[in-house]
């Protein structure tokens, strides 16, 4: 267990989640005042909570719903239990559900400049996490969960959603962590955990409510699975100071999150953040009007639109475009390119805005051979 304050706190800075540096279901806009001052390019360490176990369809009470899986109070993280017994605004049928940390201000970011986000380090803070789909949300709302629901105005107390929660215990095996999945007899499904942020983002330049699921050009709820230790997210600042912002860890995600939720679990993350100056912008990352991120061996243009055909083709155009911008490439070329050795992958289709993101190479590169 990483409890807040406890064990290796690798940033320059350090943030916990608690109700005054926390909004939930919502992302910063230009009302919120920052939690956090840094300098571009130092570091943050913050203690991100997930949503998971906390919900008001989960009893808004973690210590009894977690005692169901015979986790006792001593397991369960002391910032889940401060955040679920305060009064931090959450409605759980007009809210977002992710728990949101942050405004923070980078020193010098403006409007037209991007804000780097390298992702240093991301610790386990939790031996377990949840698995979790509920009537109306995923891949294949109105056939799963395969439970009765009652959302009508009528029912007593907090609307039933028949959320089926997947308890999922993290083991340690061969040197790796791996999360289990039980499903009967004895057996259970084991699959590595490949731990990533599924939101980070930039302040909304607006004075309206910004629900925290839908992702956009400020970032947001990505859910972008390559996005683990080593890799790099860059978000035009739509803001003064910028207003970055973390949530919703996973464990593990595959491409799509089709039953609604990844394996949601608690992350330790330290990051590096950066201003960008726009003028340096479009030689970088191509054009710089959304999300755009790097692993070690790939670039990824993002597409994002509800219609999932739109995201692909935007996730085409942003490919091109980097590659015309960067690498010289004429468009037609490319397209190719793209078309041979390229690949896109659905990041997810649950979050209302659809996300492809493009895997370019770049060993196929001369500047990178």
């Amino acid at each position: 267990m990483l409890q807040p304050h406890d064990g290796p706190i690798g940033g320059t800075h350090y943030l916990p989640s608690t109700p005054d540096t926390c909004l939930w279901g919502r992302l910063p806009d230009r009302r919120h005042e920052p939690v956090l001052r840094v300098d571009s390019g130092e570091t943050v360490t913050i203690d991100t909570l997930s949503h998971e176990g906390i919900l008001e369809d989960q009893g808004r009470d973690p210590v009894g719903f977690l005692k169901q899986f015979d986790v006792p109070t001593d397991r369960v993280l002391t910032d889940a239990r401060d955040l679920a017994a305060s009064d931090v605004a959450h409605d759980y049928d007009a809210d977002g559900p992710h728990v949101v940390t942050g405004p923070i201000t980078v020193a010098g970011a403006e409007p037209g400049d991007l804000l780097r986000i390298e992702v240093l380090d991301l610790l386990v803070r939790a031996p377990y996490g949840f698995i979790s789909s509920r009537h109306g949300y995923g891949a294949l709302p109105g056939e799963y969960p395969l439970t009765p629901t009652d959302t009508g105005p009528d029912s007593d107390g907090p609307r039933e959603y028949g959320t089926v929660s997947h308890f999922t215990e993290v083991i340690h095996h061969g040197g790796r962590l791996f999360g289990t999945l039980p499903y009967g007899d004895g057996r259970a499904a084991r699959f590595p955990l490949a731990p990533f942020l599924g939101l980070m983002g930039v302040a909304v330049d607006t004075d309206e409510p910004v629900h925290s699921v839908p992702p956009g050009a400020f970032g947001g709820n990505l859910d972008i699975n390559e996005l683990q230790v080593g890799s790099t997210l860059y978000l035009p600042v739509q803001l003064p100071g910028a207003g970055f912002y973390a949530g919703d860890p996973h464990y593990a995600q595959g491409d799509g999150e089709v039953a609604l939720t990844a394996l949601e679990a608690p992350l330790r993350a330290t990051l590096r953040l950066s201003v960008i100056p726009g003028a340096q912008a479009g030689g970088l990352v191509g054009a710089v009007d959304g999300p755009f991120a790097e692993t070690a061996t790939h670039w990824l243009p993002v597409g994002l639109h509800g219609d999932l055909d739109e995201a692909m083709r935007r996730a085409v155009r942003a490919a091109v475009d980097f590659l015309v911008r960067t690498q010289g490439m004429p468009p037609q070329t490319a397209l190719a390119y793209l078309s041979a050795a390229a690949d896109f992958e659905v990041s997810q289709v649950v979050d209302g805005v659809k996300g492809i993101h493009c895997l370019i190479r770049k060993a196929d590169f001369p500047a990178h051979f």
